[in-house]
């Protein structure tokens, strides 16, 4: 691995993801690297059929992203203390498909996301974005389990 200079912390702005955000910025700062701190809205372009929405989709997921950016504010206001330099995105689609294009477009040299998420059978039926994200991503990941 070369050096690291841009590390890409996926959130979903639970606890988990301050725990796992607070040890990218111990790396970062160890490494004097940037924090680039992702948050993916889900697109809804696959549930059309699904149901009907009191708002167009497209309205609903400008809702989300703008709710999305607000949140993004507080959560990095709560979790980073300033110590190293940072930047954020929020971005729409789907979660892998995002995360790793924009690690691509970002040149991130390494990605550090938490290994929790789905369980039981929706494990089986949907997989797990961070096992995705390791077989597919541009650039190393490490991934953390959040509960040890």
């Amino acid at each position: 691995m070369n050096e690291i200079k841009k590390i890409l912390v996926p959130v979903d702005f639970s606890e988990n993801s301050q725990k796992i955000l607070r040890t990218a910025v111990d790396f970062a700062a160890r490494f004097k690297a940037e924090v680039v701190i992702v948050f993916v809205v889900q697109s809804f372009d696959d549930y059309s059929g699904f149901f009907v929405p009191h708002m167009p989709i497209i309205q609903l997921e400008e809702e989300m992203v703008k709710s999305a950016t607000e949140k993004m504010k507080s959560f990095v206001a709560e979790t980073l203390n300033g110590s190293v330099p940072h930047s954020t995105a929020i971005l729409s689609g789907d979660v892998v498909e995002e995360i790793n294009r924009f690690a691509g477009q970002e040149k991130a040299d390494l990605i550090v996301m938490g290994t929790h998420g789905y369980k039981g059978l929706d494990k089986i039926l949907f997989g797990s974005v961070a096992e995705k994200i390791v077989k597919t991503a541009p650039c190393p990941v490490l991934t953390i389990n959040p509960y040890r």
